[in-house]
């Protein structure tokens, strides 16, 4: 089997004022050209549409999961969607890796995603509005998402403020996009925070004025806030302003690099490198009053902020964020407010999120320790009252065998979360949640047994991956990485693994008994018999079952 590795975007945060992102180094998938079902190990994000579609972010392109067990090819590719039938997308390397993904009842938009050594590229968006219909019309933009070189006094709600252009597509990745009533909303590090109006259609993202780092406020609709520029043909420009996300020592601002969004009715809330701002959007041309909060003035945990959500709970409104550490004094943590920013409150503190999922009194938070969810009704309670999921295995029973069909997420990250409502499964509720290592789905709400989804490959063959394997960097679970042993058992108990060393002397035993509830994947922690990790070379697994004995190939890099 052919092992190809693929690259899925996602930003880890560097924690110090100098803040910019980096590359995070998927782990190796399993892939075939095309195919029905997942075509990515990495799931990114988990979004629900309707009563029935269920959209995957995944390391190599969108996926979807029309009911309960199908999975529907890579992508938009259910639809046959491909560069070949946008006339303005790239000819090559169209989709890549998913890095925003957003739905409303009809429409969805979703961002692409490439990545080398050295830094990631935003490789346009997709939009429809009839996303839930058999015959889907989409829109591609791709220049529109940046500036050209003398867009330094764009327009916004009919008036001016400068700015620095932003003219490549290299760190300009989208990570984040919220569809709004009127607008839809996008987030990057250089490209800031941006909009396209839906009632309008046209091809063109405004770029929209956030405060700057220092500002606490900043008024857009009010025409004090403006001042007539006679060097600048007499435009009405925002007063002592200059939309920058470079870095403060280069005269930038940390609150320009946007991260994440959600809009509804006339409120927007962007999450940024300086803290969260919420803003209200004036009638007419869609101007914005902002209010800023910072972890020094606001009690937000971090700020670095990377994910927002909405809980509307006993006619409450609760606004929950993903705070990381940005400076000394700041911590990683859960932020929330519950009156709409006047306070804030913190709670997993020195926990890293990545997403956060709400639905009536239920919060989940999917973690670089796992999956949290709170426990009791009252939002004040919180700091008291998380529960943490444990042991995402499969255990699946196989007819009246007394065996299982055993698999289990190599990895403790959760970085999707989505709590299903629809009416498919025989629980009343399940959650999914998007890894490194594969997607899960809850038996149940307690999630003592979980069903595994992972990318289509050929059963009939037997092989390790990811290979060459780093115990060091692959599928760290509690502090050890493990590698994968892909093979396809149907009448075995217990099945028989040996490994030996390029001089085939015996390295390590075990044996997997399928019969045992607990025995999770066929795996391997490049240990001994004695316990030490093994040293950097080829070894060769020799595993037996079925009456049979396959033999294959790791190389080990630590």
């Amino acid at each position: 089997m052919k092992i190809l590795y693929f690259w899925l975007i996602f930003f880890q945060i560097s924690f110090s004022q100098v803040n910019s992102p980096e590359i995070f180094r998927m782990r190796n998938l399993i892939s075939q050209n095309q195919f029905d079902g997942l075509k990515s190990n990495s799931i990114g994000d988990i979004i629900q549409q309707e009563d029935t579609l269920l959209w995957l972010a995944t390391g190599s392109g969108l996926s979807l999961l029309k009911d309960s067990v199908s999975f529907v090819k890579d992508s938009i590719g259910i639809f046959t969607l491909d560069s070949s039938i946008i006339s303005s997308a790239p000819s090559k390397n169209f989709f890549g890796a998913v890095s925003a993904l957003a739905v409303d009842k009809k429409s969805l938009l979703a961002a692409f995603a490439t990545s080398d050594e050295d830094i990631s590229t935003g490789n346009g968006i997709v939009y429809t509005t009839n996303s839930t219909g058999n015959s889907i019309s989409w829109k591609y933009f791709y220049d529109e998402l940046i500036d050209n070189v003398s867009d330094s006094i764009p327009t916004f709600a009919g008036k001016y403020f400068k700015s620095l252009p932003i003219t490549a597509h290299q760190a300009n990745v989208t990570y984040d996009a919220a569809i709004g009533e009127k607008y839809i909303w996008i987030t990057s590090w250089a490209g800031g925070l941006r909009r396209y109006n839906i009632e309008t259609a046209q091809n063109f993202w405004e770029r929209i004025p956030l405060p700057e780092d220092g500002d606490i406020f900043l008024d857009t609709c009010d025409s004090s806030s403006y001042e007539i520029d006679t060097n600048e043909e007499n435009k009405s420009l925002l007063k002592d302003y200059y939309l920058n996300p470079r870095d403060p020592q280069d005269g930038g601002n940390h609150n320009h690099k946007a991260f994440s969004v959600i809009a509804y009715s006339d409120t927007i809330w962007v999450g940024t490198a300086n803290g969260i701002n919420r803003g209200i959007i004036g009638a007419g041309k869609g101007c914005i009053t902002w209010m800023h909060y910072t972890a020094a003035n606001n009690g937000l945990s971090g700020g670095f902020v990377v994910d927002l959500a909405l809980q509307r709970f006993k006619g409450k409104r609760i606004i929950w964020a993903a705070t990381l550490q940005a400076l000394d004094g700041e911590k990683n943590g859960v932020s929330f407010s519950m009156d709409d920013g006047e306070t804030w409150h913190t709670t997993l503190i020195d926990e890293r999120p990545y997403n956060i999922t709400a639905s009536d009194s239920m919060v989940f938070v999917g973690s670089k320790n796992g999956l949290w969810k709170t426990v009791v009704d009252s939002p004040m309670d919180i700091e008291k009252t998380w529960a943490k999921y444990i042991n995402i295995k499969q255990a699946l029973p196989i007819g009246s065998t007394g065996a299982y069909k055993m698999d289990e997420i190599l990895t403790n990250e959760v970085v999707g979360v989505n709590y299903d409502k629809r009416p498919f499964f025989s629980s009343s509720s399940t959650l999914w949640i998007g890894t490194w290592d594969g997607l899960a789905r809850s038996i149940g709400l307690s999630a003592t047994n979980w069903k595994i989804y992972r990318a289509r490959y050929d059963s009939n063959k037997s092989y390790a991956y990811p290979n060459p394997f780093s115990p060091y960097e692959h599928n760290i679970v509690n502090g050890e990485g493990y590698v994968h042993f892909n093979i396809d058992v149907k009448v075995s108990y217990v099945v028989k693994m040996d490994i030996f060393n390029f001089a085939m002397e015996p390295v390590f035993s075990k044996e997997f008994d399928r019969r045992n509830i607990s025995t999770g994947s066929f795996k391997w922690n490049a240990k001994d018999n004695n316990g030490r990790i093994v040293d950097n070379g080829t070894y060769f697994i020799r595993i037996e079952y079925d009456q049979k004995i396959d033999w294959m190939k790791l190389i080990i890099i630590k």
